[in-house]
């Protein structure tokens, strides 16, 4: 995951595509696992039955929903400033700190190299420039 905000009543989220499924599925089981987890039984639902997305495909585009998902709570009035929000990935952007949520960052990349983390195979690969979010892998 790039990026998380938690809204009141939805989510954003900045993911790249995943390698082993259709993104639709990786939405279904996410979905899934936390309304089983969440949901109050007077709840109808927990989540709504669509979800929206949107491919990002530039560096520049990156950044511009990265800094749209960080500000949604202060353009809805939550907070004044966007690290304020603690249900967001703002805080370890801004300063590295690790978050409930991963972020795959430099600084996470920077962190499993100096613990001798090494990725399993089939596993994501740290982002290097955390850019590509969106963006069909090249054949080889």
């Amino acid at each position: 995951m790039a990026a998380y905000v938690v809204m009141p009543e939805h989510v954003h989220l900045l993911i790249s595509e995943p390698q082993r499924s259709r993104l639709s599925v990786v939405i279904q089981m996410l979905k899934q696992i936390t309304s089983r987890k969440l949901k109050r039984p007077d709840w109808p639902r927990f989540w709504q039955v669509r979800y929206y997305d949107y491919q990002v495909w530039t560096e520049e585009k990156r950044i511009e929903k990265l800094h749209n998902i960080h500000c949604n709570p202060v353009r809805r009035g939550l907070v004044e400033r966007p690290e304020d929000w603690k249900w967001s990935s703002f805080v370890h952007y801004a300063t590295g700190m690790e978050g409930t949520v991963e972020i795959e960052s430099q600084w996470t990349a920077r962190r499993r190299e100096q613990c001798g983390v090494v990725l399993l195979a089939g596993a994501h690969p740290p982002a290097q420039n955390a850019g590509r979010v969106g963006q069909p892998l090249e054949e080889g």
